[in-house]
């Protein structure tokens, strides 16, 4: 695959909650790099990242992957995608250090000296063998941040990153991304309010407001 072609096709996505639309036929293409998703509180930055991770199911449109249609090999298009919700209570029983050793079965990409190198970052040695449910807001993304980081997945997808970091995490965070970014294989897709300094955005995507 060159560097002229996306990894990510989005065709004409539709998405509605109970009586209020979100998307509708809904186009994109996404490249190799870091692309930032932005927009307001009630834009459909998370619903959209959901949506991306066929975690939501849309009523329309078509996501493809590489050569992966979603529609085709369900499976197959989720094995190349990296999603953790930090705002979901479904990992609140688990430790974390069992949690990241179950992840390299999951990615053939996995990188243990890149997971090493962001857990040194964030400071998370000492939160290892802490349930999810022990850690706190920045803690947690930070681990899960960290995972993603060194997935090796195809398609990364991060949800509001900052909230909760310190300032010298935060300074980690966007070195990481930056370096993450220079991949020829991986698109980060970063959900945010604005553009962290010192990441390369390739392409931002501004949602606009939802009526």
């Amino acid at each position: 695959m060159n560097d002229a072609s996306p990894l990510l096709q989005v065709q004409g996505l539709a998405f509605s909650h109970p009586g209020r639309p979100v998307f509708s036929g809904w186009s994109a293409t996404v490249h190799a790099g870091a692309t930032l998703v932005c927009g307001g509180e009630s834009s459909g930055k998370t619903t959209l990242l959901r949506l991306l991770a066929a975690e939501l199911q849309a009523s329309a449109g078509s996501l493809r992957l590489g050569s992966v249609a979603l529609a085709d090999a369900p499976q197959a298009y989720r094995r190349q995608v990296f999603w953790a919700d930090p705002r979901s209570p479904a990992m609140d029983a688990l430790v974390a250090q069992a949690w990241l050793q179950g992840l390299p079965a999951q990615y053939p990409g996995w990188n243990a000296q890149a997971l090493a190198a962001h857990l040194d970052g964030f400071g998370l040695h000492a939160h290892l063998d802490k349930g999810f449910y022990m850690l706190s807001t920045g803690t947690r993304r930070k681990l899960l941040m960290a995972a993603a980081l060194a997935s090796g997945a195809p398609l990364t997808l991060i949800d509001e990153p900052v909230a909760g970091l310190d300032r010298a995490s935060l300074r980690y965070l966007c070195q990481a991304l930056a370096d993450t970014a220079q991949a020829p294989d991986r698109a980060l897709v970063v959900a945010h309010y604005e553009a962290l300094e010192g990441v390369p955005w390739r392409a931002v995507m501004e949602l606009p407001e939802l009526g």
